[in-house]
């Protein structure tokens, strides 16, 4: 850490010496100002642009990193990296025989248990019709043991009066009343039959939870059996869209493990890139994001494509930038809109203009023909001996020209030191490297915007 802080001193340390020595030489201080030549242009009309330079690198749609659901041994993988796959495409094929296995299983514990269920469902069905049965004759029992019990007591009662009228004798009033008791037997027993009735109720309604059970059990099996008909088909994974084999991480014979039952995430297989759009990723300075709008044009270039063009437009502008090293950055995402965008590729370096402001037929001089006084512009008209300022309003400037929106009219000649504008230009950009290095050296926060103009 304090090696890193000592070169970061020494480079900015540099950097303030070469701007000083810069800021002298060109008029910023003791230093004589270097001889420039004085020439002379006419106003004229044209087009003028305004571009803020960046560069960025190109990047797919999205990117897809491919897992695979199972666990298993790599026995198929039909596609390279570069191969254009379809959605829907096999990209990956395991082992389906553990799989298979557990598949098997649960079918067979989903035919034992279905087999269970229609046992239950019979038993309950004869139990059922048991008890109708039941019921009705031991309702019938009843009322002939009630019937019985009746006529019994009514015959040993008769003899009971007869015997007392010396009409009947002993021995029969007795068989009479033995009688009467037997048919009271039969009646507390005929009873007791309907109350085991009730008690084979309950027995059917406990038949009924078991054909419950049953039913559960199957529906479980049957979760079961989905579960690993679904595991059987994650041996198999196809491609969830059209695009781009960008990676491929495996080879056939390797063993991968799951992507969500593994506590790392499990293997990533292949690396899938949508191509149907291609954008660029740039890095636009602090001091011209203020430049830059959505919808603007942009005008792309790639190393790789010398002399050609493409067309881009801004779709996103960060709001929030990256401090690196004291300097302030924002990211600018750009797509590129012209037919031959399938030229680049994810991860090429592109140079990027953006278009932030355009005039056509504008009146335009070479910037170093506007000097600046105070908040006012001025440009010398080559009339007379010595010439004459005027002041001027100033518009768009790309850099080499300058728009004047008043003040001037077309065919009128300035005159202006050649030279003299790069040597302002250059005492700018030494000041502004100056106060970079100073944030630098000592640390200065504020995102590097403090020495910003």
């Amino acid at each position: 850490m304090k090696r890193k802080r000592k070169i970061g001193v020494v480079v900015a340390a540099v950097v303030l010496a070469g701007g000083v020595g810069s800021y002298l030489l060109f008029g910023g201080g003791s230093g004589q100002a270097a001889t420039v030549a004085t020439t002379s242009t006419a106003v004229e009309r044209g087009n003028i642009r305004q571009v803020v330079a960046c560069s960025g690198r190109v990047v797919a749609n999205f990117d897809v990193d491919i897992k695979c659901k199972a666990s298993g041994q790599i026995t198929k993988l039909p596609h390279d990296v570069s191969d254009m796959v379809k959605q829907g495409d096999l990209l990956v094929e395991l082992d389906p025989v553990d799989e298979q296995r557990v598949l098997h299983q649960a079918e067979v514990s989903l035919s034992a248990s279905q087999a269970r269920l229609v046992t239950a469902k019979q038993n309950l069905a004869i139990a059922e019709a048991n008890l109708v049965t039941s019921e009705k004759r031991t309702k019938a029992d009843l009322a002939s043991a009630q019937a019985r019990a009746a006529d019994a007591r009514a015959k040993a009662d008769r003899m009971r009066q007869l015997l007392e009228k010396k009409l009947a004798s002993q021995e029969e009033a007795d068989t009479a009343e033995t009688s009467a008791v037997q048919a009271a037997a039969d009646l507390i027993g005929a009873e007791a039959s309907l109350e085991e009735i009730e008690a084979q109720r309950l027995g059917l309604e406990v038949k009924r939870q078991d054909v419950k059970l049953a039913e559960a059990t199957v529906e479980a099996d049957t979760i079961d059996r989905t579960i690993a008909e679904d595991r059987l088909k994650d041996t198999k994974v196809v491609a969830p869209m059209d695009g781009v084999v960008a990676a491929r991480n495996i080879q056939i014979g390797q063993i991968i493990s799951s992507g969500i039952s593994n506590v790392g995430g499990g293997t990533t297989i292949l690396t899938l890139s949508d191509l149907s759009r291609i954008f660029v990723l740039a890095s636009v300075d602090e001091s011209d994001i203020g430049k830059v709008k959505e919808g603007q044009p942009a005008i792309i270039t790639a190393d790789a494509y010398p002399g050609r063009t493409f067309d881009g437009q801004v779709v996103r502008v960060a709001v929030r930038g990256v401090n690196s090293s004291n300097v302030v950055t924002f990211e600018v995402k750009i797509e590129v809109t012209s037919d031959n965008k399938q030229l680049l590729k994810p991860e090429m370096t592109a140079n990027v203009e953006i278009v932030a402001a355009e005039k056509q037929g504008v009146l335009i001089v070479p910037v170093e023909a506007v000097l600046r006084k105070g908040r006012s512009f001025y440009v010398t008209l080559a009339k007379g001996a010595g010439g004459q300022e005027q002041e001027v309003r100033v518009g768009l400037n790309d850099g080499l020209r300058t728009e004047i929106s008043e003040g001037v009219s077309e065919g009128d000649t300035v005159t202006f030191r050649k030279g003299e504008s790069d040597s302002r230009w250059s005492a700018q950009q030494q000041d502004r490297n100056m106060r970079r290095g100073q944030r630098m050296l000592f640390g200065g926060g504020g995102g590097g915007g403090g020495g910003r103009r």
